[in-house]
């Protein structure tokens, strides 16, 4: 089984719309981080007068700008997000207000599952709460522009809300955070979900798509190979967390410092809670077992 081969080499060219497939642009927000790696990437797709964004990106004044002027003298008639993080939606009010443009998404922001007692949310912050779109697109459904057509395929895993773009009769669907070439997605619970997004990733991997344009870094290139690296992948890690516990680790902390060991410190917090998205999983399959629900200060115990 082979694990993906991450692809770092990416330009994100700040300020300018960049050609990246016919009647697509890609442009990319100067919002680097240990999560959105070189930004966030906004798409214009359509090349009549006609277009569609996916994905505007955060409240940030220069990308606006820098938005607005590839856009001039095009209409733009949609404004799709593919989820609510701060990095992705914030922008298509204000996009919307200046453009006329319709919002589409999944839906709201929301967890993956009802918070435990007690629990709170350690990435509210990083939820875009007031985000409803105009249209709420369901699985399967589409919407047509000037040349061009968007199939919605919900991809709930990173976020409950999750939702890739097909752009029908190309090969080419818009990945957002689900599937990237430069690292794996952060499934964090409550926000996100393991058993959802290894489905996600499962249903992604049915189809025979050419290409992947995702939400940060550069193109996936041969989406089925990586996406049955990122299985296996997801899968060596649930191995790993499996064997900690049945070595004799009861906390999420001391799994992390063994299996996130040669991975940037901080990236640690996201770790444990990624640990916590496979312990979850874990404890549905009957394989760990805890007092009480999971938690990132559970103890935990194999089955048997």
């Amino acid at each position: 089984m082979s694990v993906p081969q991450f692809d770092l080499s990416f330009e994100p060219c700040y300020g300018r719309a960049v050609p990246v497939a016919r009647g697509v642009e890609r442009m990319t927000v100067n919002n680097p981080s240990a999560f959105t790696f070189h930004g966030t990437n906004s798409y214009i797709v359509g090349s009549g007068s006609s277009v569609a964004v996916i994905d505007p990106g955060p409240e940030n004044e220069a990308h606006f700008q820098a938005l607005t002027a590839a856009l001039a003298g095009r209409q733009v008639s949609h404004i799709f997000v593919s989820h609510t993080h701060v990095d992705h939606s914030p922008l298509a009010r204000r996009l919307s207000q200046a453009t006329g443009a319709l919002t589409v998404g999944e839906g709201p922001h929301r967890a993956s599952r009802p918070l435990h007692e007690g629990e709170v949310n350690p990435f509210a912050e990083s939820a875009d709460t007031g985000f409803m779109p105009d249209i709420a697109l369901a699985d399967g459904e589409s919407i047509a522009g000037d040349g061009w057509q968007l199939t919605a395929l919900l991809t709930p895993g990173h976020t409950a809300n999750h939702a890739a773009f097909a752009l029908d009769d190309t090969g080419i669907v818009f990945s957002a955070d689900h599937v990237m070439a430069w690292a794996t997605s952060i499934v964090a619970p409550p926000d996100g979900s393991m058993a959802d997004y290894m489905a996600s990733l499962e249903r992604m991997l049915a189809r025979d798509d050419r290409i992947f344009f995702p939400g940060h870094g550069g193109p996936v290139k041969d989406p089925s190979s990586f996406m049955r690296g990122l299985r296996t992948h997801r899968r060596m890690r649930e191995r790993a967390i499996l064997e900690r516990i049945k070595a004799g680790d009861r906390l999420i902390p001391d799994m992390v410092k063994a299996i996130y060991r040669d991975t940037d410190p901080r990236l640690h917090g996201a770790a444990a809670l990624s640990v916590l998205a496979h312990i979850e999983d874990l404890v549905e399959k009957d394989l760990v077992e805890t007092d009480g629900p999971p938690a990132l200060t559970g103890v935990y115990r194999p089955v048997g």
